[in-house]
């Protein structure tokens, strides 16, 4: 038996599969190469000096917000659940138009290079730091979650150790974005998104070959199980699944996801206009909504085969369906185009928001100020190696956790994500004058959702998941609001104290 036989029987792998992501990481590594050589600054490193086309922005924005967490993450829920996680995207589509209309026009206006320089310009600095730090505990856990559910997918198709494949995640995601910068981190994601097409595609047209009766047997299946169920118009606040509590988390969380969160509208921030930029945030509407229906299909399509077949056995751990059905029944060739679209997912990772914003929010106003272009582009890729460390341990310590990995991200989002999006709502949406009483807004709200999160996880109160967020949002910029006064009015006390003295 020569070498490529054996290693075939051990991992289940052709050459062929092995060929297929071998040309897709080389893909990453030319973009890489021929879009970050010449940079000289960081507003090229970050914002690609803004000469993005509107389809690359797009694809990108797409790949950013499906991830790993769709390719491996989605088909688990249509496997063991149903339709109504699409409900959600009505939310998310209303979020999107909103943003379209209020949050970019303000970050253009301002000209940022991160979304947070907007509250410094309508707050102040503290604001701003404390929006900024808010993204690094909120993307970090989310992101390490997502890089866990990726390398746990691409572990089980592999055979590798879990820890071994976060890890080379981690340094092939730092080589190509340490090196290129926003315009890799781009045209890579145009790239990674039509990987998700192209192989939930062949995935779901493959299953619809080999179930009896083809789609409509399928379909018939499906639907006698209550799979295929998208609305829920029950009256309920503790799951998150009824259609009035998952369109109101939608327009909640992809406000705070899109909107407040510098890894999504970092990209938004690469278009030469406002009017382009917001061009592009209303076509990611049309781009991702079949790619999630398509994700979820194949998970009540893999519902469908495998009760037809029951002689096939079943992983222990559902998140591991789409990973476990990969390996020991698609041919050769499929197989490489799953695991292709994996690996691409888990590579599209915020290293490159996560620099941008703690070089711009915090290394340049805080730690040197008086730095050159060269050094402020050493550092950015500097902080790019830190940053993937970070994420590549909190990725490991998910590995002891349990329960679905997407619901357990929109958990850990909820809980800091809601501060944020108060902040800048209030910034956007009122006059009112606050800085130091923001930082304890945020601050207070966070502890509050995180208490909340904890007594419904435990059965205390009667409320879901999602309206973690929204309590987050309503209460920062409650105590914001509330606080401006107090805030302007011990200002002008130690005003008047000053000139006192000085008199």
């Amino acid at each position: 038996m020569n070498a490529a036989a054996g290693f075939q029987r051990i991992t289940g792998l052709a050459p062929l599969d092995y060929a297929l992501l071998a040309a897709a990481v080389t893909t990453l590594f030319v973009i890489s190469y021929f879009k970050g050589r010449g940079e000289t600054d960081t507003r090229d490193y970050f914002l690609g000096s803004r000469k993005t086309p509107v389809w690359v922005g797009t694809l990108s924005f797409v790949a950013t917000e499906i991830s790993a967490m769709t390719i491996v993450g989605i088909p688990p829920i249509g496997f063991t659940e149903n339709w109504q996680y699409l409900q959600f995207f009505i939310g998310s589509a209303s979020a999107r138009i909103l943003i379209a209309l209020f949050f970019i026009p303000a970050f253009y206006k301002f000209n940022c290079t991160t979304i947070y320089e907007f509250l410094k310009h309508r707050f102040g600095a503290e604001t701003q730091y404390a929006g900024s730090s808010f993204f690094f505990i909120t993307r970090l856990f989310a992101s390490g979650v997502r890089l866990y559910a990726a390398s746990l997918a691409v572990a089980v198709i592999m055979g590798w150790h879990l820890g071994w494949t976060i890890a080379l995640f981690t340094l092939v995601s730092v080589i190509f974005i340490g090196f290129g910068g926003i315009k890799a981190v781009l045209w890579t994601g145009a790239f990674e998104a039509a990987t998700f097409y192209v192989a939930g595609g062949a995935v779901a047209l493959y299953l619809i070959l080999h179930i009896d009766g083809g789609l409509a047997g399928a379909w018939h299946t499906a639907s006698a199980a209550g799979k295929l169920s998208v609305f829920d118009f029950r009256w309920s606040m503790k799951d998150p699944n009824v259609l009035w509590a998952a369109i109101l988390n939608g327009v909640f969380g992809s406000m705070a996801s899109f909107g407040t969160d510098q890894e999504l509208m970092q990209r938004l921030l690469t278009l030469e206009t406002r009017r382009e930029s917001q061009k592009t945030i209303i076509a990611t509407i049309f781009a991702s909504l079949p790619v999630t229906w398509l994700y979820l299909g194949i998970g009540t399509l893999l519902f469908v085969f495998y009760r037809q077949h029951p002689a096939l056995p079943l992983p222990a751990n559902p998140d591991k369906i789409l990973s476990d059905f990969t390996i020991h029944v698609l041919p050769a060739g499929l197989k490489g185009l799953v695991l292709t679209a994996i690996v691409m997912a888990s590579i599209d990772s915020p290293l490159s928001s996560l620099s941008s914003s703690f070089i711009t929010d915090i290394y340049r106003p805080l730690v040197r100020r008086d730095g050159t272009e060269r050094h402020y582009l050493f550092a950015s890729r500097v902080s790019v190696v830190v940053f993937g460390l970070l994420l590549a341990w909190i990725a490991w310590l998910c590995a002891g956790g349990s329960g679905r990995m997407l619901w357990l991200a929109f958990k850990i989002n909820g809980v800091t994500a809601g501060s944020l999006l108060g902040v800048f709502l209030l910034g956007l949406m009122t006059k009112r004058a606050v800085n130091r009483g923001n930082v304890a807004a945020m601050c207070a709200s966070s502890v509050l959702a995180g208490v909340v999160l904890y007594l419904s996880e435990k059965g205390v109160a009667p409320l879901g998941w999602s309206w973690i967020i929204v309590i987050g949002t309503v209460s920062t910029f409650v105590l914001g609001w509330l606080l401006a006064p107090l805030e302007s009015w011990l200002g002008g006390r130690a005003q008047a104290v000053g000139q006192g003295g000085k008199d």
